[in-house]
């Protein structure tokens, strides 16, 4: 059990160290547009070849709007933060499904075993959910990781969906989902883990 908060401790250190670091390098970047620095100085070369691999996808999709580029470095902030923390929930309830069913085996309760199974596997789904939404935002349907997420959450949310009536252009079906998941989710927290 050590070991596995020990893994979830580095993987929470990491992740926010990236997303710090994404956003120091953005705003240094923007530092450097804002002042008035030689372009061709050394360290304005460097920031903009770190910065650019982050900053140039999201100026062509703001482009693609209609939207202007400016906002690029506020978005990117904002991605990097939204990403960061898909990824710890998934982590977190990953480890806290591992963690619970390491604990189960250990005492010997099957039904607690189930019950952070289900927890878990309802915790991924729900965040599959969440990432389909955000990504859907952005990305075309023919993206790899959008046809994924897709063919994965299809199954439960197209009978909502063809339940549940869009309110004009925004299909609340998701957010429904959602609910009940999260519903189920405390029903087995009360019940099989408690």
């Amino acid at each position: 059990m050590i070991i596995i908060n020990l893994v979830w401790l580095l993987i929470w250190y990491l992740v926010v160290g990236a997303i710090v670091g994404v956003i120091l390098l953005v705003l240094a970047r923007v530092m450097v547009n804002y002042a008035d620095m030689n372009p061709f100085s050394r360290t304005a070369v460097t920031i903009r070849q770190f910065s650019d691999p982050l900053l140039i996808p999201v100026r062509r999709i703001l482009m693609s709007y209609g939207l202007d580029q400016k906002l690029a470095p506020f978005v990117t902030i904002l991605i990097a933060i939204l990403i960061g923390w898909l990824l710890l929930e998934l982590v977190g309830s990953v480890v806290f499904t591992v963690g619970g069913v390491v604990t189960s085996l250990q005492r010997g309760a099957l039904l607690s075993l189930a019950g952070y199974l289900l927890f878990g596997i309802l915790a991924v789904f729900s965040l599959l959910i969440v990432a389909r939404i955000v990504l859907s935002w952005g990305k075309s349907y023919g993206n790899r990781i959008m046809r994924f997420l897709v063919s994965v959450t299809e199954p439960i949310l197209g009978p909502f969906r063809r339940m549940i009536p869009p309110l004009d252009m925004f299909d609340i079906s998701p957010i429904i989902v959602l609910l009940i998941l999260q519903l189920f989710q405390r029903a087995i927290a009360g019940t099989l883990i408690g």
